[in-house]
C-alpha cells in the first residue's frame, strides 16, 4: 500500500493539507485547533529524570491528537518551574522528544504536535540566554544587530525541541504608564516596524514554504492596538478611530505579515466595540483579504473565555472567535468545544477545516511531519556576546554636562549607590525564568570589573526601590561625602518573586499596599511615573553633598524626570539592559565605549502631561499654564561625549509628482506601502539611508560633522511634516529613515536619504497609503526635537 499524499515530502504543502483534512474526524479537527494545556503539567521531575503525567496522556487522547503545547519549558514564577523542578538545556530536547513520541505513536494520524515557547527577549526557559527587552532593543536604533541575536535565540529554542515562538513586537508605547511598555520597540511605528522585519527574518530565516531546522516560526504579539487602551490600563478598552489604527498601530504588522511572519496573536483589547479575537474586520477583512495574510491566528491566554459575556456560553464563544478567524486557542474553555458548536449549526465545518488547515500547514513547513524529532545536536552558540552588545548600544545619555564623562584617571573613588545598583534581577525585565547563581553582571560588578587597578568601588544600597524607605541614606550619604564621584542607580523592575500574585492569563497583581518590588511588566501599571519618593530623596541628597553625579536609570519604562541639570553631572537610561547590562554601563562610564543609544520614546516631565508621543495630530495646541506640554526628551534623542553638528538639508530636486516618487519604488510598491519582497518603499532594504550617494529622482542630504575630541556613533533621522494638502489632518512630524555613521574626531560625512512614496504617502480615507499632492517639509536631525527641513512641492502627474 502506498503513503497517503500527506506524507509525501515533495507534494506542495496545499495538497499535503487537504489530503489529511480529508481523513480526518471531527474530534480530530477541532484537537489541531486547540492549545489547552500549560506544558509545565505535561511533565514532572523524578529522581531518573522527567517522566510525561497522566494528565498530558489524557489530554491527546481527549482529541485523538494535539495541535500545540504552550510553554513545555517555561519556567517562572506563574508557572511555579524552578531550576529544580524544570526542565535545563541538557534536558529539553529529550523531554521534548518524549511529548511528541506519545502524540505521534498513540494516535491514529499520528499528526505530530507543536511547540509553542514564549520568546520575548530570550527563550524563556531555565538556562535560555537573555537579551535586553524589547526597549531597549528599539533604542539602538539597530535592527541588524537585532536580526543576529533573535537569529540565535531562535536556533537554541529549536535545539531544545521548540518549533514556534511566541514574541512581542506589534504594541507601541502611546502611553508609558501601562506595565507592557517594556514589551514595545518604542512609540514610533516606523522604527517598530523595521525592529518586526529584522525579528521575522532573523527567527525564519527568508520567506518560503519552509522553515529551516534551525529557525523556528514566529507569532508576533499583539494584533492590534493594544498599546493604545485607556489611562494605560492592561487589557482596557480602546477609542481608537480607523485612521488611527492604520496609521500608528497596524504598520508593524503589514511590516513582519509582508516579511513572512508565520502568525500573529489576537489582543485582549477591543477595537469598535468588538475583542481582537472576535473581530471578523480585524483578523479577515485587514489581515488576510487586504493583506494577504495566509498564516494562522493565536487567541491569546483565555482570551476566548472572555467572550462568553458576548455569545452567552463557550460553545458560542468558540464559534464567534472561529467565525471571525482565530485559528488556535490558547487554554480558553470555548474551543475545546467546537465539535459541539458544529453539531449547532452555529459554525460551519468547512471554516473549522480552514482554521485546522492552517495549524497543519505550519507543521508541514516546519518538516515535522518528516523529522518530528529534535534528537542530538551540535551545541547551539549562544547569543550573550550579541546581548551584551545589544545592551551596550541601547544606552541612553539623556543629560550631560559636558565634563563628567568618561571617568579619568582622577576619579580614584567610585561610591554606587541605589537599589538597582547591584540587582542582576532587575536588569533583566518581565517574562525571565530563573537565571543560575553567579550569572550575569550588576552595575556594581562591572564598575568594579572596569576600574582601574588601585580604584576604591564602595556601594550603599540608600533607599528601597518602592515607596518612601530611606533608612539607608546616612550610609548612602557618607559614601558619597568621601568619592570622587557618586553613580546613583536608580529606576524600576520587572523581576517577579516566588511571593508574587498572579492572575488566570499569567499577568502579576500588584496592589498599592503590597510591598513587592515589581513596578512594571504585565499587569503592573502605574499612574504616577516619577520616581519613587525614597529614590528621588535619596538623590537630591547625594546631589546635596557636591559630589559629581551620574544617574543611572535602569528602568522598563521612561520615568517622568524633573530638571535634574543642578544635581546631575550626566544621566544615563539603561532600558533593562539585560543579565550583561552591568557590564555594558561601566564601559560607558568609563569611556571604553561611547555612548550611542536613542530614545525610542519621549520622557515625559508629569504623567500629567500625557500623551506627550512626539508623532500627535499637528493642531498647534497651546501648551499648559502650569507646565510646557513638551517631553522632558523627545523621541530620537541621545546625548554622546562629544559635539556633532549638523547642516542644512539639500533636496535633489525641489518639486516632484506623484508618478515621480512612485516609479522610485523598488520593484513598485504596493498601494500599502511594502513592496511584495519585504523592503521598504524607502529605497533601501531595512536599512533607512545611505553615506554618501544617492538614490532615485529626488534625494534629501544632509552634511554630519564631529565637531568634537572624541569618536560618536550618530544616528542621523529623516523625517516629514505635511504642512499643506492632504484628505486627512498631519502629523507634527513622523520617522521615515534613519541610518548609523561613525565619525572619528574632527570627521564629516554627507548622508543621503531617497525620498520616494514611502517618505510622503499617508494613509488615505480607503485605509490605504498613497502619496497626495501638496507641501513637506523633509526634516534631517539628531532627534525629533531638533530637525532642519527642506520644502518638497509633490504634484500631480500632467494631464495627457
Amino acid at each position: 500500500m502506498s503513503e497517503p499524499l500527506f506524507r509525501d515530502p515533495a507534494a506542495p504543502v496545499t495538497d499535503r493539507v487537504r489530503d489529511l483534512l480529508a481523513r480526518m474526524t471531527l474530534i480530530e479537527k477541532v484537537g489541531q485547533v486547540n492549545q489547552r494545556m500549560y506544558g509545565w503539567d505535561a511533565y514532572e521531575r523524578t529522581p531518573g529524570g522527567h517522566r510525561l503525567t497522566d494528565a498530558f496522556r489524557t489530554e491527546v487522547a481527549a482529541f485523538d491528537g494535539m495541535g500545540a503545547l504552550y510553554g513545555l519549558q517555561r519556567a517562572d514564577p506563574w508557572s511555579g518551574v524552578t531550576a529544580a523542578t524544570g526542565i535545563g538545556s541538557a534536558d529539553g530536547a529529550r523531554v521534548s522528544d518524549a511529548v511528541q513520541r506519545h502524540v505521534v505513536e498513540n494516535t491514529r494520524l499520528g499528526i505530530p504536535v507543536l511547540m509553542v515557547e514564549e520568546m520575548p527577549h530570550g527563550h524563556q526557559a531555565l538556562d535560555g540566554t537573555v537579551l535586553p527587552v524589547n526597549l531597549a532593543v528599539g533604542a539602538t536604533w539597530n535592527p541588524e544587530l537585532y536580526g543576529e541575536a533573535a537569529a540565535l535565540a531562535a536556533a537554541q529554542l529549536r535545539a531544545r525541541g521548540g518549533h514556534v515562538a511566541l514574541v512581542s513586537a506589534l504594541d507601541l508605547v502611546r502611553d508609558p504608564r501601562w506595565g507592557r511598555t517594556e514589551e514595545c520597540f518604542g512609540e514610533d511605528p516606523y522604527l517598530a516596524a523595521r525592529f518586526t522585519e529584522a525579528l521575522v527574518r532573523g527567527v525564519q530565516g527568508p520567506p518560503g514554504d519552509r522553515i529551516g531546522p534551525d529557525r523556528a516560526a514566529v507569532v508576533l504579539k499583539h494584533f492590534a492596538g493594544q498599546g493604545a487602551t485607556v489611562g494605560g490600563r492592561n487589557s482596557a478598552a480602546t477609542e481608537l478611530g480607523a485612521r488611527e489604527l492604520h496609521e500608528i498601530h497596524l504598520e508593524a504588522a503589514r511590516a513582519g505579515i509582508h516579511a513572512g511572519a508565520a502568525g500573529v496573536m489576537a489582543a485582549y483589547n477591543e477595537f469598535d466595540g468588538v475583542p481582537c479575537a472576535a473581530n471578523r474586520d480585524l483578523l479577515t477583512g485587514i489581515l488576510r483579504e487586504r493583506w494577504g495574510f495566509t498564516g494562522l491566528v493565536m487567541a491569546d491566554g483565555l482570551a476566548l473565555d472572555r467572550l462568553v459575556r458576548l455569545a452567552g456560553d463557550p460553545v458560542a464563544a468558540g464559534a464567534l472567535a472561529l467565525r471571525a478567524g482565530t485559528d488556535l486557542s490558547l487554554w480558553d474553555g470555548c474551543f475545546p468545544r467546537l465539535a459541539e458548536a458544529v453539531r449547532r449549526g452555529l459554525v460551519d465545518e468547512g471554516t473549522l477545516d480552514t482554521a485546522a488547515g492552517r495549524v497543519l500547514a505550519l507543521k508541514f513547513r516546519l518538516g515535522l511531519f518528516e523529522q518530528p524529532y529534535t534528537g542530538a545536536r551540535p551545541a547551539v552558540a549562544a547569543p550573550e556576546p550579541l546581548s551584551e552588545r545589544l545592551a551596550r548600544e541601547s544606552l541612553t545619555l539623556l543629560e550631560h554636562d559636558g565634563v563628567t564623562l568618561p571617568f579619568t584617571q582622577r576619579v580614584r573613588t567610585i561610591a554606587v549607590i541605589g537599589p538597582n545598583a547591584d540587582s542582576v534581577a532587575g536588569q533583566t525585565g518581565d517574562y525571565t525564568a530563573p537565571r543560575r547563581p553567579g550569572t550575569g553582571v550588576s552595575v556594581l560588578d562591572g564598575i568594579r570589573a572596569a576600574a582601574p587597578g588601585g580604584t576604591e568601588v564602595t556601594c550603599a544600597r540608600g533607599s528601597g526601590l518602592v515607596g518612601g524607605d530611606t533608612t539607608g541614606l546616612p550610609e548612602a550619604v557618607a559614601l558619597a561625602r568621601a568619592a570622587d564621584v557618586a553613580v546613583v542607580v536608580l529606576g524600576g523592575s520587572s523581576a517577579r518573586e516566588s511571593t508574587t500574585r498572579f492572575d488566570s492569563n499569567g499577568a502579576a497583581v500588584v496592589a498599592s499596599a503590597q510591598p513587592a518590588e515589581m513596578t512594571c511588566g504585565e499587569g503592573v501599571d502605574l499612574a504616577e511615573l516619577s520616581l519613587p519618593a525614597g529614590q528621588s530623596a535619596l538623590l537630591d541628597a547625594v546631589a546635596a553633598t557636591g559630589v559629581p553625579v551620574v544617574l543611572v536609570l535602569v528602568q522598563g519604562r521612561p520615568h517622568a524626570l524633573p530638571d535634574l541639570t543642578d544635581r546631575t553631572g550626566a544621566v544615563l537610561s539603561a532600558w533593562y539592559p539585560g543579565p550583561w547590562g552591568g557590564r555594558a554601563v561601566a564601559d560607558v562610564l568609563f569611556g571604553v565605549a561611547e555612548p550611542s543609544g536613542r530614545l525610542p520614546v519621549s520622557v515625559p516631565r508629569s504623567a500629567a502631561q500625557l500623551p506627550v508621543y512626539y508623532n500627535g495630530k499637528d493642531h498647534t495646541y497651546r501648551g499648559y499654564v502650569d507646565q510646557p506640554a513638551t517631553a522632558r526628551h523627545p523621541f530620537g534623542h541621545g546625548l554622546s561625549c562629544t559635539t556633532v553638528e549638523y547642516g542644512p538639508p539639500r533636496l535633489s530636486h525641489p518639486s516632484a509628482t506623484t508618478a515621480d516618487l512612485e516609479a522610485a519604488d523598488p520593484g513598485r510598491a504596493r498601494a500599502d506601502g511594502i513592496t511584495t519582497d519585504g523592503i521598504t518603499t524607502d529605497g533601501v532594504p531595512a536599512g533607512e539611508g545611505t553615506r554618501g550617494g544617492g538614490a532615485g529622482p529626488v534625494s534629501c542630504t544632509v552634511r554630519v560633522a564631529n565637531t568634537g575630541g572624541r569618536p560618536v556613533r550618530e544616528t542621523v533621522q529623516l523625517y516629514v511634516r505635511r504642512v499643506l494638502g492632504g484628505t486627512s489632518w498631519p502629523r507634527v512630524r513622523e520617522l521615515r529613515g534613519f541610518v548609523r555613521v561613525e565619525l572619528a574626531p574632527g570627521e564629516s560625512t554627507e548622508v543621503t536619504f531617497p525620498v520616494v512614496a514611502r517618505t510622503p504617502a499617508s494613509v488615505t480615507r480607503s485605509g490605504e497609503r498613497a502619496v497626495e499632492p501638496g507641501e513637506f517639509g523633509i526634516e534631517t536631525g539628531p532627534s525629533s526635537g531638533r530637525t532642519r527641513a527642506a520644502r518638497l512641492t509633490v504634484t500631480a502627474p500632467p494631464a495627457r
